[in-house]
């Protein structure tokens, strides 16, 4: 369905989701499984995402109010330059990853009621993807410098890495191998 005949959909007028008549919903077989229109999918897939960031704002928001308390204890004076350094960029990475993870709500906000749904849904999915890679830095940033604290430099880079690798494999590898081996039964099925 080509995206002016989408935007016409809304019977409310306020692009918000409104219901549109049968012959208007989407020929896509999970948009017949739940008896959805193109909007109520958006809306929908709208809501999910929501419901995602919440669950990784509520991680940001603690790896940064930790980072932040780490400036004011009495040790943070005794880290050496690359500590420091270490600590501000990983300050930084949390920041921008509570902006990502918030950005969507902005986005909404700004392009409420102006029947751009699908772009908002788009647009807010590429920002919690970047919000995860960001924060994936960011987690890995913080147990760098804490574990080359405890127990010292290759310590702390060996960890570091290791959750690095850690959250790519679990946040890009495994989605990424679940979508090709989706696609290769849905290939098999056509």
């Amino acid at each position: 369905m080509d995206r002016d005949r989408y935007e016409d959909e809304d019977e409310r007028g306020d692009g918000e989701g409104g219901r549109t008549a049968p012959a208007a919903r989407t020929a896509t077989p999970e948009a017949y499984a739940r008896r959805e229109t193109a909007l109520e999918r958006d809306d929908r897939n709208f809501v999910e995402l929501l419901q995602e960031l919440r669950v990784t704002q509520t991680g940001v928001q603690i790896l940064f109010a930790f980072l932040l308390t780490l400036a004011f204890t009495e040790r943070f004076t005794e880290l050496d330059a690359l500590q420091r350094g270490t600590y501000v960029t990983t300050l930084l990475l949390s920041v921008a990853a509570a902006v990502l993870f918030t950005a969507p709500a902005a986005v909404h906000r700004g392009l409420f009621r102006r029947r751009a749904k699908r772009r908002i849904v788009d647009v807010s999915s590429r920002l919690a993807a970047a919000g995860l890679g960001v924060l994936a830095l960011a987690l890995s940033g913080a147990v760098l410098l804490v574990v080359d604290v405890v127990l010292g430099r290759a310590a702390g880079v060996a960890a570091g890495a290791a959750v690095l690798v850690f959250t790519a494999a679990l946040w890009a590898a495994l989605p990424w191998g679940l979508s090709r081996g989706i696609a290769a039964r849905a290939a098999r099925q056509d």
